[in-house]
C-alpha cells in the first residue's frame, strides 16, 4: 500500500490508502455515490458508471459487477436483513432490494415516474435507506424533491411518512442519508440545514446535532455505537480555504458529542484529502470506506480532470 498518510487522533487514527481498488482493464466509474460491506467484508461500490455495482474483497481485488441496465443514477446503498442490499436510485425514484449477486427481490417506487415535487408522496429523488434492527421495517429518505421520510414494512407496504421542507424540528432541507442504532433510533442527515436530526422509529423528534457541516452520509458501528458522519464541506473556490468545516469524516457518540475529526488536509485530490464525501461504511476491522461524488463537485466550479479519484479506504491503526 503506497503513499499513505495518517489522520485523526486518540483511538481513531487512520491511514489513507491510495489506489485501493483494482479495477480490471475496460471497466471504470465516473464517480462513486455509495458503499456497503457484507458479513464477509466484501465491499459493494454503488457508482455512476456503466457497471453500477462493483464488488471487491477487502484487499481491493475485483470480484464482480452487476446492475447493468437496471440503475439510472446510483445514490445510496445500505445493508438489510440476510445480507441483502437496498439500492437507492435518485434518477428513477426507486429503492431496489437486491441479493449480493444483484438479483432484484423487491422494488419500492414507480420507476421513472416521480411524485409531484414536495407533495409528500413517495418518491421524488429518494436518497438512502435504513432498516429497523428489530423487525426489518425500511426507512427511506426522500430526498431532493420531497424533504420527507417514509416508513415501509419489510414487504414494501407504506406504513407512515413524516417531515417536509423547512428548518424546524422534523423539517428538512435535503434529507440525504439515514442510519439506525441498535435500539432503533433514526439518525438523519439534514444536509443543507447543517445538522443531524434524531427520531424514534415512530418519527417522534428526539434531538438535533448542529456541530457538523453539510452531513452527507452517516454510519453507526453496531459494537461501539460510534456514529461516523461524512461532511461534504462547501468546495467553492473561496470556501476551500476555510479551515474546520470539511470535507472530512467526523466521529460522534450517540449523544452528538464530537469524538474525533478525520481528514484535515483540506479540500483536494491529494492523499489524505477529500473532495466530496457522499457515502461511507465500515467493515469488521473498523476500516472506513468513503465514496465521493468528486467529478460532480468539481464540475460546479471548474472542468474536472479526465480521471478523478472518487473512492478511498481508510485503515484504522
Amino acid at each position: 500500500m503506497a503513499n499513505q498518510t495518517k489522520s485523526g487522533g486518540g483511538n481513531f487514527v487512520y491511514e489513507f490508502v491510495e489506489n485501493w481498488e483494482k479495477i480490471p482493464e475496460g471497466l471504470s466509474w465516473r464517480e462513486t455515490a455509495g458503499v456497503a460491506t457484507d458479513s464477509n467484508d466484501n465491499v459493494y461500490v454503488f457508482n455512476r458508471g456503466d457497471h453500477p455495482m462493483m464488488v471487491f474483497d477487502s484487499d481491493g481485488n475485483f470480484l464482480k459487477s452487476w446492475g447493468e441496465g437496471i440503475f439510472s443514477r446510483a445514490h445510496g446503498v445500505s445493508v438489510g436483513p440476510d445480507d441483502t442490499l437496498y439500492c437507492t436510485d435518485d434518477g428513477d425514484h426507486t429503492v431496489r432490494q437486491c441479493t449480493l449477486d444483484g438479483k432484484v427481490l423487491m422494488t419500492i417506487g414507480d420507476a421513472g415516474n416521480p411524485a409531484v415535487p414536495f407533495s409528500g408522496s413517495p418518491f421524488n429523488r429518494c436518497t438512502h435507506t435504513a432498516t429497523d434492527p428489530d423487525n426489518g421495517d425500511i426507512f427511506v429518505t426522500d430526498g431532493y424533491g420531497n424533504g420527507r421520510i417514509h416508513k415501509y414494512s419489510p414487504d414494501g407496504k407504506l406504513i407512515t411518512s413524516w417531515g417536509g421542507p423547512g428548518v424546524g424540528e422534523g423539517e428538512f432541507n435535503i434529507v440525504h442519508n439515514i442510519a439506525t442504532d441498535k435500539n432503533g433510533y433514526l439518525y438523519v442527515c439534514d444536509r443543507e440545514n447543517h445538522r443531524v436530526q434524531v427520531f424514534d422509529k415512530h418519527g417522534n423528534f428526539e434531538a438535533v446535532w448542529a456541530n457538523i457541516h453539510r452531513p452527507c452520509a452517516i454510519y453507526i458501528d453496531d459494537d461501539s455505537q460510534m456514529v461516523y458522519v461524512a461532511e461534504l464541506g462547501w468546495g467553492t473556490p473561496i470556501s476551500q480555504a476555510v479551515p474546520n468545516i470539511g470535507p472530512r469524516v467526523s466521529v460522534l457518540d450517540t449523544s452528538g458529542n464530537v469524538v474525533e475529526r478525520i481528514g484535515h488536509m483540506g479540500y483536494g485530490l491529494g492523499v489524505g484529502q477529500f473532495v466530496a464525501p457522499h457515502g461511507l461504511c465500515l467493515d469488521s476491522n473498523l476500516s472506513i470506506y468513503v465514496a465521493e461524488v468528486a467529478r460532480t463537485n468539481i464540475s460546479h466550479y471548474s472542468t474536472p480532470p479526465e480521471v478523478v479519484r472518487s473512492f478511498q479506504k481508510l485503515v484504522k491503526i
